[in-house]
């Protein structure tokens, strides 16, 4: 199994938490969402590989509905340019009380929008530290929760070979 890192220094413990391999997030073509604009931008352009951490920006709610910072215009853009979503368990790991649970609805209601599109997902610790990784069942735990329909198969190296770096979802 695959997982995404934001540290370089974090290889050491990549036999020891059960993956095959650690991608750091800044090697390849990615983008933390930052603002409405950049992540825009970044699914109109085809270079981009990977999105994640859209959720988080995001002050308040509509009275309605959650703010979640992907709609379906983005999610029609994402899958034209085949740009995979990504959830972070770091940010969910660095937040409390009631900021985390906003930003666990605003991941499932994104993750139903990405099933719905069928965008390809990619779940990952994006850890900072050595404290923020975690083991590859407790993320694959974390996707199905989201409620996202295929998750890291067992051939999950495979999927590398052919240049993508997201999870192919299958019916």
């Amino acid at each position: 199994m695959i997982d995404f890192v934001n540290a370089s220094d974090l290889s050491e413990y990549c036999k020891d938490f059960g993956f095959s391999k650690f991608i750091i997030v800044k090697e390849i073509k990615s983008l933390e969402g930052k603002d409405d604009n950049s992540i825009r931008k970044a699914l109109e352009n085809k270079d981009t590989d990977l999105i994640y951490g859209i959720e988080k920006f995001r002050e308040k709610d509509r009275i309605n509905q959650k703010d979640s910072g992907l709609n379906q215009v983005l999610c029609k853009l994402a899958n034209k340019n085949k740009i995979k979503i990504g959830f972070s368990f770091s940010d969910v790991l660095n937040f409390e009380g009631i900021k985390r649970a906003k930003i666990l609805g605003r991941m499932v209601q994104n993750v139903k929008l990405c099933n719905k599109y069928k965008i390809d997902m990619v779940v990952g610790s994006f850890a900072k530290n050595k404290y923020e990784l975690r083991n590859a069942k407790d993320l694959v735990a974390f996707g199905e929760f989201l409620g996202m329909k295929k998750i890291w198969n067992e051939k999950i190296d495979n999927f590398y070979k052919d240049k993508d770096i997201g999870i192919r979802r299958v019916k």
